[in-house]
């Protein structure tokens, strides 16, 4: 789920309350609370077998499965450096990630984009960046929808909906044991979580069209607007090798993993996380943990796969590996450092 909230901040929080530098709290974004308004609204739904993910419904022999996601405030960026050819990527990618994460093949996609007013120019980069991310996720792209609200959106929103199929005993159990083995696979960079704390960490020393400090070749908006990685490749060799539960690492960070059950995530080789995050970190005094709670710090997918199975999965996928394992206790624990 993208938990960014709306609205661009010129003047960065410089610290947190306990001293500590710059939390996603302080940028605006109080995750435990937009994470019980979710539940909240679930629970008046009701009527849904629910996963971590998304919602199944019986239609028989198959469930049918809806997710629905939006980009968040990395729309600023985009709206800032006049750029929006990949928000059509992110915005698919975190909604045909999740389904991956419970088991489910995405068939496709529709949108929803709300404009103050109509401008062909950036609509037509966003309907590109969905046929790019439409052909990565394999995909139908059934249209959608353009909502022009001058009172009611400031600029544009891009959100969207992903249904998937999967047979009944295709869907991931959802719950790790212990024992498991962790294997990941790493993120292309911020994906599409954390950018309000990102936008004001950085933002406090460069704007968006600044050489970026770690790779003066590209802005700092352009590494801002790194695309979110697709991960539907993942689906069949994770099904072939009887994974038991994923986690999409996005809004929330690495307690993402938790939502595979009450157990402790011992994560000891973790990817490398991209130069974007030290700088983040950097500029805005951000703890370590706040770091590892907001952001996905290199590794975009994680899922428990039964011990001596961990190699296996990796193997047979282009760039997996074994991250860690799943042991007792109820914690996610990141070379050491709990979350």
């Amino acid at each position: 789920m993208t938990e960014d909230a709306a609205g661009e901040d010129a003047d960065a929080t410089e610290s947190s309350e306990d001293g500590e530098g710059m939390t996603y709290a302080d940028a605006g974004v109080d995750v435990e609370k937009s994470e019980d308004a979710t539940a909240a609204l679930l629970d008046a739904v009701g009527n849904v077998v629910e996963t971590e993910y998304a919602g199944l419904l019986d239609i028989g022999d198959q469930f049918l499965s809806l997710a629905t996601d939006g980009v968040g405030t990395k729309l600023l960026v985009a709206e800032a450096l006049g750029d929006y050819s990949t928000v059509g990527i992110d915005c698919m990618a975190m909604n045909v990630n999740d389904l991956v994460a419970a088991g489910v093949q995405p068939v496709a996609f529709v949108d929803y984009l709300a404009v103050d007013e109509p401008d062909e120019g950036f609509a037509e980069q966003v309907g590109e960046g969905l046929r790019v991310a439409a052909e990565r996720a394999d995909v139908s792209l059934l249209g959608g929808e353009t909502a022009v609200m001058p009172e009611v959106v400031s600029g544009l929103d891009l959100a969207g909906t992903a249904a998937g199929l999967a047979d009944k005993d295709d869907v991931f159990d959802g719950e790790a044991a212990v024992g498991d083995e962790l294997v990941a696979w790493p993120s292309s960079g911020i994906h599409s979580n954390g950018l309000t704390l990102a936008r004001k960490a950085v933002r406090s020393e460069y704007e968006y069209d600044d050489p970026f400090p770690a790779d003066p070749e590209k802005t700092v908006g352009e590494v801002l607007l790194e695309p979110t990685r697709i991960y539907t490749d993942l689906l069949a060799p994770m099904r072939e090798h009887d994974v038991r539960a994923a986690a999409h690492v996005t809004g929330g960070g690495w307690r993402n993993l938790s939502r595979m059950g009450d157990h402790r995530y011992e994560i000891t080789d973790p990817f490398p996380a991209q130069d974007v995050f030290a700088v983040v970190q950097e500029l805005g005094n951000v703890a370590p943990r706040e770091m590892y709670e907001t952001f996905n710090m290199g590794t975009g997918f994680v899922a428990a796969v039964p011990e001596g199975s961990g190699e296996a999965l990796a193997d047979a996928t282009e760039d997996g590996r074994v991250i860690g394992e799943v042991a007792e206790g109820d914690a996610v624990a990141v070379r050491g450092m709990e979350l």
